[in-house]
């Protein structure tokens, strides 16, 4: 699958999202790393090894290059996008709870990573070995980067 590129530089204030769906309970937070192994743990039980693998590194960062969506009435873990995990200016892995979809969580999730990125510096972000073509284009105006597939990921092992 390929790659898509963000134009960080033209991202719309998003604070009504943000707020919307703060008012159902669930709040985006940067987890602090005394929170590592659970966010990890939430990930390999509704993800893989893998995507909590990349999620290990932005415990690396500092700032934590990851933030988590969470139910603060069941205080749990809802779902998480990372970004500057496996390459600079890389938005991903992220996942919501399949119970949890069609609630704008994914949405805000990519939000606030992108405007993370933007944040710290950088014009463009890179969404590698994309899934959902159709979201991206809505939700941060993403475009195909031609000649992209089979990307960085295909030297896994």
């Amino acid at each position: 699958m390929p790659d898509m590129l963000v134009r960080l530089y033209a991202l719309k204030d998003n604070t009504q999202v943000y707020k919307e769906l703060e008012e159902q309970g669930i709040r985006i937070i940067r987890p602090m790393t005394p929170n590592k192994d659970k966010v990890h743990a939430w990930i390999v039980e509704h993800f893989s090894e893998g995507w909590a693998n990349e999620i290990d590194t932005a415990f690396t960062r500092h700032p934590v290059s990851c933030f988590i969506a969470y139910d603060v009435n069941e205080n749990k873990i809802l779902g998480f996008g990372g970004y500057d995990c496996t390459y600079k200016a890389f938005f991903g892995p992220t996942g919501v709870d399949v119970t949890y979809r069609g609630k704008g969580i994914g949405k805000v999730l990519c939000l606030r990573c992108m405007e993370a990125l933007r944040d710290e510096g950088y014009g463009y972000a890179i969404i590698g070995s994309i899934g959902p073509k159709a979201f991206y284009e809505n939700v941060c105006a993403a475009t195909i980067i031609e000649g992209s597939d089979p990307g960085i990921y295909s030297s896994l092992i």
